[in-house]
């Protein structure tokens, strides 16, 4: 598979550094003289990592993306192996995942349909110039990679981050026109009082990895919409490549708190309460082993997402939950979504308790909280436990690393 488009242009916005077919083609060479089998890509924003990650697909070599600052030596152990099916392509870790996480296998099939969803719903074309927001071994920042290569669009690496005066100057310099955040990104672009007006050739930003707070969401589509860009909200998994559904931004104020239809060429229906995806883009499955690494397809392009949801008869998507993310306070189930979704807070089970953490709030603060939290319930208070933290841990994907905050209970 060739995601690099001949028109397609990667430049690293420090060096000036571009990537070119010659620098392909050396990835390529070293690789093959390299022993077969999964290709351990610890992927930094430079070109050289591009280039290595792109020589493995042209080889059909599987490529398993890493955090070039983590510690590794464990996974590598577990997957090392030159028995590997002809149709693997991508392995990416699972979202969120610690210790010793079983990894998503997905097709160069997968890969290229999704790339292909991705650029159409957002009308990607070879005009179209993105900046990297996110880390290339996130599924999200992995796929705004290969929707605008596999289009002859360019990509700008900039590795200092939206806090810092250097990526700002980047956007200007280089054109940007699309930019690509999760959740508490926006949080931060809110603080940083963000004003598009200031990136003239800015026309639109997309949203994934979680939700997006529904006043954040017409925050930004009303900032974008004063100098004629659009918001995109989107959702995705990264089992599924990893986006199924993207909404129309002239249907955002219509369809608010709806993550759009499913792409093209995929389908959602409710199962049980669940949402469940059928599309090309779906993985092939997960590896716990080695062993795992030569199994075929398993899903059938059927995903069944853990999410809670609801479809209009437009056949419009609304998560209204995780499936695990369930508690139970003096025998009451409670979604823990719900809570979350209703205040300033991240919400974890306990022993018959809800505990809520909140950044920086005063102990005054917290027992207002706890019994506004306890009515909106409708349990005692006694079921609820609010926690002062000094900020909210963060994976870095940007979402809430539920896992740090349950094992400081």
């Amino acid at each position: 598979m060739n995601l690099f488009h001949p028109g397609a242009r990667v430049i690293d916005a420090a060096t000036g550094e571009t990537l070119t077919e010659e620098t392909i083609a050396a990835a390529e060479a070293q690789l093959a003289a390299e022993p077969g089998g999964v290709v351990f890509l610890p992927i930094e924003t430079t070109v050289a990592s591009i280039a290595r990650y792109l020589a493995a697909f042209r080889l059909g070599r599987p490529v398993l993306l890493l955090d070039p600052d983590g510690d590794h030596a464990g996974l590598i152990e577990r997957f090392t192996t030159t028995e590997v099916h002809p149709d693997l392509a991508l392995l990416l870790t699972t979202s969120g995942s610690t210790g010793n996480p079983k990894l998503v296998r997905l097709s160069a099939a997968a890969v290229q349909a999704n790339a292909e969803q991705i650029a159409e719903v957002l009308a990607i074309t070879s005009d179209e110039v993105a900046v990297t927001t996110l880390p290339l071994f996130y599924s999200y920042g992995m796929s705004v990679l290969n929707s605008h290569l596999i289009k002859g669009a360019t990509v700008v690496l900039e590795r200092t981050g939206i806090m810092q005066r250097d990526f700002w100057t980047a956007v200007n310099e280089h054109g940007v026109t699309s930019m690509a955040f999760v959740p508490s990104q926006y949080e931060m672009l809110r603080r940083l009082r963000f004003d598009p007006a200031k990136y003239p050739t800015l026309r639109s930003l997309t949203q994934a990895g979680g939700r997006l707070r529904a006043e954040l969401v017409a925050d930004f589509a009303q900032r974008m919409a004063t100098v004629g860009g659009r918001l995109y909200v989107m959702y995705g998994q990264t089992e599924a490549a990893p986006r199924m559904a993207t909404l129309p931004p002239d249907r955002l104020e219509e369809k608010a708190g709806s993550v759009g239809p499913a792409l093209p060429g995929g389908t959602f229906t409710i199962e049980d309460d669940e949402v469940v995806y059928r599309g090309p883009n779906v993985m092939m499955g997960y590896a716990e082993t080695a062993a795992d690494l030569v199994l075929g397809d398993e899903q059938g392009g059927v995903l069944r997402t853990g999410d809670l949801g609801r479809l209009d008869d437009e056949g419009y998507l609304f998560i209204t939950g995780r499936i695990k993310r369930m508690g139970k306070v003096f025998g009451v189930r409670i979604n823990l979504d719900d809570v979350e979704k209703n205040f300033p807070v991240a919400a974890v089970a306990g022993d018959d308790k809800l505990n809520v953490f909140a950044a920086n709030i005063s102990d005054d603060e917290a027992r207002g909280l706890r019994t506004k939290i306890a009515e909106w319930l409708g349990t005692h208070f006694s079921g609820v436990v609010v926690r002062s933290v000094e900020a909210l841990p963060l994976l870095p994907n940007g979402k809430i690393d539920y896992r740090a905050l349950e094992s400081s209970l």
